[in-house]
């Protein structure tokens, strides 16, 4: 099997990976194409002692580690600039890394080392370091759109362990917008498919008409979104979701958001 046929599945995941470290859709998938091109320059550094996805993550993160850390599309140069920076700066680059490996894309520790091409301890060690520096972060007020009840308290439990707090939560498209019009949220938390049959992205599309603000969806169908042909969201969690996915999620969205400070005592 060839190495682009061994890569194909992981390929959208690792784009995700990416936009996380990044902040942003076009500077995340630069760091991809960079890392497509490298391998098509030279096949031999494609690991082949480990499996083709953690092999494409020790390469793709070689790259990162060995380019800019502002490595941005044009377009979002105004973007970064500025509090997304300070917000970058907060989380340590090496823990960041290995925190996302384990949280976001459910990578085991002995994976994350496997990619970080460390001892296991050292990765476990990096993890811990990062959620202790999330713990220090900004905290904000909190949409959640889900219609399930118990999906949602769960989610709003996860939210106030971090330290922010919930303005509401909303069933359907016309609940979330009635909840931003009476209290502005710093972050949303939005599933797709809402109780009455109503859409979470409309319902997003519409709340980013008037306010601009960073939004995380929680869908158990991500194939809907990471489809490369439109504009994707920086933040995705799959359903069934792992608590520590979604701390993470919240404090990368966060971090990325240039409005965002650090929370004052």
């Amino acid at each position: 099997m060839t190495i682009a046929a061994e890569i194909a599945p992981h390929l959208p995941y690792l784009r995700r990976f990416a936009r996380a470290l990044n902040g942003s859709q076009a500077g995340g998938d630069s760091y991809v194409v960079a890392t497509l091109e490298a391998l098509v320059a030279d096949p031999s550094t494609f690991p082949r002692d480990v499996p083709a996805r953690i092999a494409l993550y020790r390469t793709f993160l070689k790259l990162w580690s060995s380019m800019p850390v502002n490595m941005v599309h044009p377009n979002t140069a105004v973007i970064r600039a500025g509090a997304v920076e300070r917000n970058i700066e907060a989380l340590t680059p090496r823990p960041r890394q290995a925190f996302l490996l384990r949280t976001v894309e459910g990578f085991a520790p002995d994976d994350v080392a496997a990619i970080l091409d460390i001892p296991v301890d050292e990765a476990s060690g990096l993890i811990e370091q990062a959620g202790r520096e999330i713990a220090e972060q900004v905290a904000t007020d909190v949409l959640i759109i889900e219609d399930e009840p118990i999906i949602a308290l769960d989610i709003e439990t996860l939210v106030q362990e971090l330290g922010h707090s919930v303005t509401g939560i909303a069933r359907t498209h016309k609940e979330a917008v009635a909840l931003v019009a009476r209290k502005r949220p710093g972050l949303v938390l939005a599933d797709i498919q809402l109780a009455d049959g109503s859409s979470g992205l409309e319902a997003v599309a519409e709340i980013l008409q008037s306010i601009d603000l960073p939004v995380i969806f929680i869908t158990a169908y991500p194939e809907r979104l990471l489809t490369g042909d439109r504009p994707e969201p920086a933040f995705l969690i799959t359903k069934p979701f792992q608590p520590e996915a979604v701390k993470a999620a919240i404090s990368q969205a966060l971090f990325f958001d240039r409005r965002s400070e650090r929370k004052v005592a």
